[in-house]
């Protein structure tokens, strides 16, 4: 479309000479154009924020100078510019997620605007105006940044909160490692040895010994302890819901994923992630979490996103590991992975010695806790406790002064009402199910004079067929 000079110069006329002193003045950038798309018009601070001069763009197509391309530096043609539609159309337009491009080749977000202007009804030309928002969007950035960070803190604190809660609720009192017998003072030096290392600790000992207190106490002295430490039971999930407990789900990850839920190793980012029982894990999990200690990643279940934390592993187990491997039960390298620095925590009765001190500090915690002041424990009591060989070991202690406390009426402590207590067997040994099923499919053997087959082989009294009993043996590693 051509265009006279006398059309250029009344639309430039429209800017001069008493409206000129006012354009002049604006913050925002103010650009005159004629039904060409050139320039008729540039005020200063278009000047100042684009660094063309106006008498480098006055009668030149302004597009072409600095709105040629997108952010993202791809070619912008000039028919899909609003500021040229407006030409065509007289439709005003406001556009708040573009850039202008400077003189220099550098791009700043604007906000602009294009309306129409007319001569005696007449279209003449389009007037822009704009401003440079960089600060506005810097702000934007980052209260999106900020209000990020506040969800996701919001989100953990809510997932910490939930976890310490379930911790609180499962508590069953201090499982004291109190005393100065022997075994109690080389367990002390190693925990000393190894708690403000990073080193993993794998933590052995019977059932009740005080494995989650020797877990505890390394996380204390070590340099996470103002981190968390978050405990996971292994025995107390399925194979199925492990997973989702140490590293979380999406919502809709699966049935009854009604939000998201972060997982224990993300909970324990920083600081100390306790994994008790860990012999009862399924070979998948096992395999699962050799994964995570390698590479200290995970993905939650029902999310591709890769989650990166910085953990320090403490597990604990009252199986014999090394055993577990033998038997195919447990892997060899998650193995190897966790024996980095075992501790074995002694069982109670050796270290009988250390029963009064145990029984003194237990019973201050417990008295406090139910309300009662204890006065006296009997020293004939503590006789009997001593000759006790407490096959449930500092729990089984707990749990009987807590039940003696209950039922003293004044305070004092004297153990006479339980007559078994002295009387339990000298010794207990308990089997795992691998122990107790060699055990038995060996007294079959032993009756039946180690026939496998036929009617009477041990094969058909297990009912069993004898492949199958031959399988066990050679797992069990049976022989006669």
């Amino acid at each position: 479309m051509a265009h006279s000079d006398t059309d250029l110069i009344v639309t430039a006329n429209h800017f001069l000479p008493e409206n000129t002193l006012l354009l002049n003045a604006m913050t925002e950038g103010v650009y005159g154009f004629d039904l060409d798309g050139n320039a008729v018009f540039i005020n200063p601070a278009a000047e100042q924020m684009t660094g063309w001069k106006s008498d480098e763009l006055i009668g030149k197509n302004i597009h072409d100078c600095h709105h040629h391309s997108h952010a993202d530096g791809s070619h912008y043609p000039q028919h899909d510019c609003p500021i040229y539609r407006t030409l065509h159309d007289a439709i005003p337009r406001q556009v708040s997620d573009d850039v202008f491009w400077r003189k220099n080749g550098s791009s700043f977000p604007v906000y602009y605007s294009s309306t129409p202007v007319y001569h005696q009804q007449k279209l003449v030309g389009v007037i822009a105006i704009f401003r440079d928002v960089s600060m506005q969007k810097h702000t934007e950035q980052s209260l999106r940044q900020a209000l990020s960070q506040v969800q996701a803190l919001s989100e953990r604190l809510a997932s910490e909160n939930q976890y310490l809660l379930t911790e609180l609720q499962g508590q069953q009192g201090a499982l004291g490692l109190s005393g100065n017998s022997q075994p109690i003072k080389q367990l002390i030096q190693q925990i000393n040895l190894v708690a403000n290392t990073d080193s993993t600790v794998l933590i052995c000992g019977e059932n009740g010994t005080g494995k989650e207190l020797v877990a505890r106490s390394l996380h204390r002295l070590s340099h996470r302890k103002d981190q968390p430490m978050v405990s996971v039971n292994c025995a107390a999930f399925s194979s199925a819901l492990l997973e989702s407990e140490l590293f979380g789900h999406e919502k809709g990850a699966f049935t009854g994923a009604t939000a998201r839920r972060k997982g224990r190793f993300e909970l324990a980012h920083n600081g100390t992630l306790f994994l008790d029982e860990i012999a009862e894990l399924s070979l998948s999990a096992q395999s699962k979490l050799l994964r995570v200690i390698q590479e200290q990643s995970f993905e939650r279940v029902g999310s591709s996103e890769t989650i990166s934390v910085n953990i320090r592993l403490i597990a604990a187990t009252h199986h014999d590991l090394a055993a577990r491997v033998e038997q195919g039960l447990f892997r060899m390298d998650l193995y190897y992975r966790l024996n980095v620095f075992p501790i074995t925590v002694p069982p109670l009765r050796e270290r009988r010695e250390d029963i009064p001190q145990l029984v003194s500090d237990l019973a201050a915690s417990l008295g406090k806790k139910l309300g009662k002041k204890i006065t006296e424990v009997s020293t004939k009591g503590l006789k009997n406790l001593q000759q006790y060989t407490w096959p449930g070991n500092v729990r089984e202690l707990q749990n009987l002064i807590e039940r003696e406390i209950i039922l003293s009426p004044n305070g004092q402590l004297s153990f006479n009402t339980l007559p078994a207590l002295v009387s339990a067997p000298s010794t207990t040994t308990i089997l795992t199910m691998a122990e107790a099923e060699a055990a038995h499919i060996v007294t079959v053997l032993n009756a039946t004079h180690w026939r496998i087959s036929g009617p009477q082989g041990a094969a058909a009294m297990l009912n069993m067929p004898a492949s199958t009993l031959r399988s066990r043996m050679k797992k069990l590693a049976i022989t006669r």
